[in-house]
C-alpha cells in the first residue's frame, strides 16, 4: 500500500479513527512534558520524504499515522509519502535499500534493524535526547533498541512496542478447570491439556512469524532460564536449558490445535476469532478486532489477558516487538526526517495514534503512561509497561548485527519447529541452532 501524504492532500477518516484523533487531542493535555528546547532542524530547500513501514494490524494505526503525517506536511510544505509493507516483507526491502544506498528516508523497521545497518545510518542522538528530557525519560527497551551496543549514541527511534502476553476465552479456562493462567511450566501443561480435551485447544505460532513464532521461541527459552548468548556475547543456546525448553515443548505441542507450524502473525487472531483457538498469545491487535466488531462483540466480553507463564526464573519472560525508526545516509533531506520522526512523536500527535491504536504500539517514553488509553479498559493495563519488559533480541548479550541477523533468520524459531514436528531431537536441535548462530557471532 502506497500513500503520498501533500500539503495540499485531505485524508476522509473513518468515524472511530476521527473519534480517537479528538478524543487523544484533548487527552493529550494531560501528558506530562518537561521544559525541554527542541533542535532547529533547517529543513532543505523542495524536501520530500518517502517513509517505509510495516502494514496495520489495527486499523487506526494506519489512519491516524497517514493524518499525522498529513498535519506534518501542511505545516512545512514536506511531501511525505508513506509506504505500507507487510510485515514479512519490510526487512527484504530495507536490505535492498541499504545495500543499494537508494530507496526511503526513513524506515520504521524491527526492533533490530538498525543495528543490523549502523554504517549506512545517521546518529538520531538530538531528537532522542530532547524527546526524552521533555517526555520523563525513555523505558528500557526505548533505549536498549534505540542506542548503538555499548554507546550512548541513538541509531534508532522506537515508536513503540507490541507484546503478546496470553489471551484467553475466560468460559474455556472455567471449564478446563483453572480460575487464572499458571505462572508454572507444569501446571501450563496440564491447563493445555485440559483444554484440549474441552476441545478448546491453546495454540502458539510456530511458524516464520515476526512477531508470535519469535515471541513464543524466545517466551520458551527465556522461561527456562536459558538464552543465545552471553552477556560478552559468547554463543550459549546450546545449554542443558535449552534441551529442557525444547523437551517440554514435546510435551506441550500435541496439545495445540493443528496448523501452528505454518502459522504467520495474523494466523492466531483469525483462530481465536473463530473460536477454534481458546488461549494464544498476541498483542492488543487481537481484543481490538473482537470489541470493535458487533459479530465478535461477545468473544471480546469473553477475553482477559494474562502474563506469559514465568516458568523457572520468576520474572515476566518477555520482550517486545518493537517498531524502530532509522535514516538512512542516503536520504538527501535528513533534516526534514529528523523533523518528521519528532513531530510524529510530539504528545500532540502520538497520544493520538496511541490512544486510537488501543495501546498496540506500547509507548516508549515514561509519560505516556498518563495517556488515558490505559484507563479506557481494565484488560489494556497489561500492555502499559511493554516497553520496560527485561529481555531483548539476543539476550543476554548486546544487540548487534549478529543478534539482528539471528532474528531475522528464525534460527530459534526453526530450532523449535524442528522439535515440535519430530524432524529432530532436543539435543540435535540445539547443536544444530549453536551451529547456525556461531556463523554470526563469529569472533
Amino acid at each position: 500500500m502506497v500513500y503520498i501524504i501533500r500539503r495540499r492532500d485531505s485524508i476522509r477518516l473513518g468515524a472511530g479513527a476521527a473519534a480517537a484523533l479528538a478524543f487523544a487531542g484533548r487527552a493529550s493535555a494531560q501528558i506530562p512534558k518537561a521544559e525541554a528546547t527542541a533542535p532547529k532542524f533547517s529543513i532543505e530547500s523542495g524536501a520530500t520524504l518517502r517513509v517505509l513501514r510495516p502494514a496495520r494490524f489495527v486499523e487506526p494505526d494506519e489512519v491516524i499515522f497517514r493524518a499525522n503525517t498529513e498535519k506534518f506536511a501542511k505545516e512545512t510544505g514536506v511531501n511525505v509519502r508513506v509506504d505500507f509493507v507487510g510485515w514479512e516483507d519490510i526487512r527484504q526491502q530495507t536490505a535492498v535499500s541499504a545495500n543499494t544506498g537508494a530507496g526511503p528516508d526513513i524506515v520504521l523497521g524491527w526492533a533490530e534493524d538498525p543495528h543490523v545497518y549502523t554504517d549506512k545510518l545517521i546518529e538520531l542522538s538530538d531528537v532522542a535526547e530532547y524527546l526524552g528530557k521533555k517526555y520523563g525519560g525513555w523505558m528500557f527497551l526505548g533505549e536498549k533498541y534505540g542506542k548503538r551496543a555499548k554507546t550512548n549514541n541513538w541509531i534508532g527511534l522506537p515508536f513503540g512496542g507490541s507484546t503478546g502476553p496470553i489471551v484467553y476465552r475466560m468460559s474455556a479456562l472455567k471449564e478446563a478447570g483453572f480460575d487464572k493462567v499458571p505462572s508454572s511450566h507444569e501446571d501450563f501443561l496440564k491447563l493445555a491439556q485440559a483444554l484440549k480435551k474441552a476441545n478448546k485447544p491453546a495454540g502458539f505460532a510456530l511458524g516464520n512469524a515476526v512477531g508470535d513464532g519469535n515471541g513464543f521461541a524466545n517466551w520458551l527459552l527465556w522461561s527456562h532460564g536459558a538464552y543465545l548468548v552471553d552477556e560478552d556475547g559468547k554463543v550459549s543456546i546450546n545449554s542443558k536449558e535449552t534441551v529442557a525448553a525444547l523437551k517440554y515443548l514435546k510435551e506441550l505441542y500435541p496439545n495445540f490445535v493443528a496448523g501452528t507450524m505454518s502459522w504467520g502473525d495474523p494466523s492466531n487472531n483469525r483462530a481465536f476469532a473463530a473460536s477454534e483457538v481458546w488461549l494464544t498469545a498476541n498483542g492488543v491487535s487481537l481484543y481490538f478486532a473482537l470489541k470493535n466488531d458487533p459479530a465478535t462483540k461477545a468473544i471480546a466480553d469473553d477475553t482477559n489477558h494474562a502474563p506469559l507463564p514465568s516458568g523457572v526464573i520468576g520474572r515476566q519472560p518477555q520482550s517486545a516487538l518493537v517498531l524502530n525508526a532509522m535514516v538512512f545516509k542516503h536520504s538527501k533531506f535528513q533534516n526534514a526526517a529528523k523533523a518528521y520522526l519528532t513531530y510524529m512523536m510530539e504528545a500532540e500527535q502520538y497520544d493520538a495514534w496511541l490512544t486510537g491504536c488501543l495501546g498496540y504500539w506500547a509507548h516508549p517514553l515514561k509519560a505516556y503512561n498518563a495517556s488515558k488509553v490505559w484507563e479506557s479498559d481494565p484488560k489494556l493495563a497489561i500492555y502499559r509497561e511493554g516497553m520496560n519488559n527485561q529481555f531483548w533480541t539476543g539476550y543476554k548479550g548486546p544487540i548487534t548485527q549478529a543478534s539482528g541477523t539471528v532474528a531475522a533468520e528464525y534460527i530459534q524459531v526453526q530450532m523449535c519447529a524442528s522439535v515440535a514436528s519430530g524432524q529432530a531431537t532436543p539435543e540435535d536441535a540445539a547443536k544444530e541452532a549453536e551451529r547456525r548462530t556461531r556463523r554470526y557471532y563469529r569472533g
